[in-house]
């Protein structure tokens, strides 16, 4: 699970200046993040149990698995997989996160059109990756419960390999159980995609309306 620590505030606060915009958003992000992933998910999880969360994950994982078998070009796959995404993933918690604290100075409109385009970004990212499983397949191994949901791990079984470990976090935060974070080969891909974010945030000076733009460019 992502973890957060507010320990290296003194350094920052000794090598940047105040007035930098990247500093600003290091402070917000170190004093912020902890309650923002703590509330991430947050719900009791009555309906979502071990046997749903391994279902749902073995069902990504046929789906999966299903388009990697299909032969298509690397566009055609890239859709379906933003199909997958959209019905297995909890995409509105997703990119809250990866916009981090942010996300409290956007506008509806804008949070909006930053869903919308990170849903195609992580689509198309992760989507090239799983094209990599062509002639392989993922597998699902076990399921535990866990703080915040459940972790389900499947192994990734690829041609000329060593298998390697694929684990989906799954919560039914949103109402429906969905999954909220993934890692791949121990990559976790929420707090990679929040360190690439706010690096666009970043060479943006902190415009979110430009970083969506080049979000969409790259998706």
């Amino acid at each position: 699970m992502v973890t957060c620590t507010t320990t290296l505030m003194p350094i920052y606060m000794v090598t940047l200046m105040p007035s930098n915009f990247k500093f600003r958003r290091l402070l917000l992000t170190s004093a912020m993040v902890a309650p923002l992933v703590a509330s991430l998910p947050s719900l009791a999880f009555a309906a979502l149990t071990k046997a749903t969360a391994s279902e749902l994950v073995n069902r990504l994982v046929g789906d999966i698995n299903k388009v990697i078998a299909s032969g298509k070009s690397e566009p055609a796959m890239v859709r379906d997989f933003e199909k997958l995404f959209i019905k297995y993933a909890d995409v509105p918690i997703m990119a809250r996160y990866a916009l981090g604290v942010d996300g409290r100075r956007a506008s509806k409109g804008q949070m909006r059109s930053f869903t919308k385009a990170f849903q195609g970004y992580i689509s198309s990212k992760y989507g090239r990756r799983f094209r990599e499983f062509i002639g392989g397949s993922l597998e699902v191994k076990s399921t535990r419960k866990i703080k915040t949901g459940f972790e389900v791990k499947s192994i990734a079984l690829l041609k000329g390999q060593a298998p390697f470990e694929v684990t989906f976090l799954v919560s039914d935060k949103s109402g429906k159980g969905k999954f909220y974070n993934m890692f791949i080969e121990g990559v976790n891909m929420l707090l990679t995609e929040r360190t690439e974010i706010g690096a666009m945030l970043d060479r943006r000076g902190g415009n979110i309306d430009k970083m969506i733009a080049d979000l969409k460019k790259i998706a």
